[in-house]
C-alpha cells in the first residue's frame, strides 16, 4: 500500500513495455508517465522546487514563473498548489489545449506568446518575457529548466540508476532531447557508472539542438529553438533526428496495440527503431527507450485525424488502405 500527502511523493521507476513484437528489436520502453503530473518531468520540477527552498531562493509569497511547452508546466502547477506557491507558465500556441487546461484547473496562470523572437523564435519569447516579469517583481521566481543543474541532477540520481538496476547488461539507451536536463541526467550516469553503455539522443528535426537547421515544429516536447546551455554533447554517442509525421505513425502504431502515449514518446521509439534497424538488424543487443508522458493530452493534435491531415497530408496514416506501421519496417 502506497499512503502519501503531497502528489508528487508517488512516482514509479520499475514500469517497462517490452517493444519487440512491435519493432523487432529487442527494446524496453521505460514508461515516466505514471504519476500525478502525468510526465517525466516531475521528476526535475521536484528537484529544482526542493532545491530552490533549501537555499532560500523560494519563500512563502514567492511567485513561480517558467517557460514550458507542456509536461514541466503541468508538474510544477501541481507542486506549486501542493505547496502554496502561485506560478505562471509562460508556453506558446503549439502547447495543447488539454494541457492548458489542465494547468489552470491546478490554479496556473498560462501566459501564451503569440509572436515569435527575431532570434530564438518562440522559446526565445517566452524567455524574453520570463525576464521581463522577474524583472519587474521580485516576488517572481524563474527556476530556469534550460539551465538549471538540478533539472540534470533528478535523473543521474534517479533515471539512470533505476535502468541500470533493472537491465544490468543494457547496451544502448535512448532518450529525447529537449532542454536536455534527462538527457544529460542518464548520459552523466552512465558514463561514470557503466562506461560501455551508449546514449543515443533522439531529437526532431526542425530542432537547432545539435546543430541542424531551425524548422516548423508543431509538436510540443522534444527539440528547441535555442541551444540548451546544459548540453554537452562529449556525453551523447549519437544523435538521430524524428520528421514529425513519423513521430505521428508511431503514436498510432503504438495505440493500435493499445499503448496511447505522447508526442516525445512517439520520437523516441520512432528514432530508436530507425538507429536499430540501421545498427543492430539481427537484434543482439539489449536497449532501453525513456518514454516521457503518455497520449491523452494529444488526444486533439496527434490522436485527432484533421488535425494530422491538415498538417502533414491526407496519406500520412494510411498505406495502400491499411494503417500504416513505420515503426516495424
Amino acid at each position: 500500500m502506497a499512503i502519501i500527502s503531497a502528489p508528487q511523493e508517488f512516482n514509479t521507476d520499475r514500469l517497462f513495455v517490452d517493444l519487440r513484437t512491435v519493432i523487432g528489436h529487442e527494446l524496453y520502453l521505460k514508461c515516466e508517465g505514471f504519476n500525478f503530473a502525468g510526465s517525466v518531468k516531475l521528476k526535475a520540477a521536484t528537484e529544482m522546487v526542493e532545491a530552490a527552498e533549501r537555499d532560500g531562493t523560494l519563500k512563502p509569497g514567492s511567485i513561480i514563473i517558467e517557460s514550458s511547452s507542456g509536461n514541466l508546466g503541468v508538474a510544477l502547477s501541481m507542486i506549486a498548489a501542493s505547496r502554496g506557491y502561485e506560478f505562471v507558465c509562460v508556453t506558446d500556441n503549439r502547447c495543447n489545449l488539454a494541457t492548458r487546461r489542465m494547468m489552470e484547473a491546478l490554479g496556473a496562470r498560462v501566459h501564451i506568446v503569440t509572436e515569435p523572437a527575431d532570434i530564438g523564435g518562440f522559446l526565445g519569447a517566452r524567455i524574453d518575457y520570463v525576464q521581463e516579469r522577474v524583472a519587474s517583481d521580485e516576488r517572481y521566481v524563474w527556476l530556469n529548466q534550460y539551465s538549471n543543474p538540478n533539472a540534470w541532477k533528478a535523473h543521474y540520481r534517479t533515471t539512470g540508476p533505476a535502468i541500470a538496476a533493472e537491465f544490468p547488461d543494457v547496451d544502448v539507451v535512448f532518450v529525447g532531447a529537449g532542454t536536455t536536463g534527462t538527457l544529460m541526467g542518464v548520459a552523466r550516469y552512465f558514463a561514470q557508472a557503466h562506461p560501455r553503455v551508449r546514449i543515443v539522443a533522439v531529437d526532431s528535426v526542425g530542432s537547432v539542438t545539435f546543430g541542424g537547421p531551425a524548422g516548423r515544429r508543431m509538436i510540443p516536447g522534444l527539440g528547441t529553438s535555442v541551444r540548451p546551455a546544459q548540453l554537452d554533447e562529449s556525453l551523447v554517442h549519437d544523435v538521430v533526428l524524428v520528421e514529425e509525421a513519423d513521430t505521428v505513425r508511431a503514436c498510432h502504431t503504438l495505440a493500435r496495440r493499445g499503448f496511447m502515449f505522447g508526442g516525445s514518446t512517439g520520437t523516441v521509439v520512432s528514432g530508436a527503431a530507425a538507429w536499430l534497424a540501421q545498427h543492430d538488424p539481427n537484434g543482439e543487443l539489449t536497449c532501453v527507450a525513456l518514454a516521457p508522458d503518455l497520449g491523452e493530452r494529444y488526444l486533439d493534435t496527434i490522436y485527432q485525424t484533421n488535425w494530422v491531415e491538415d498538417l502533414y497530408g491526407p496519406g500520412v496514416l494510411d498505406t495502400g488502405g491499411r494503417s500504416a506501421d513505420p515503426v516495424a519496417a
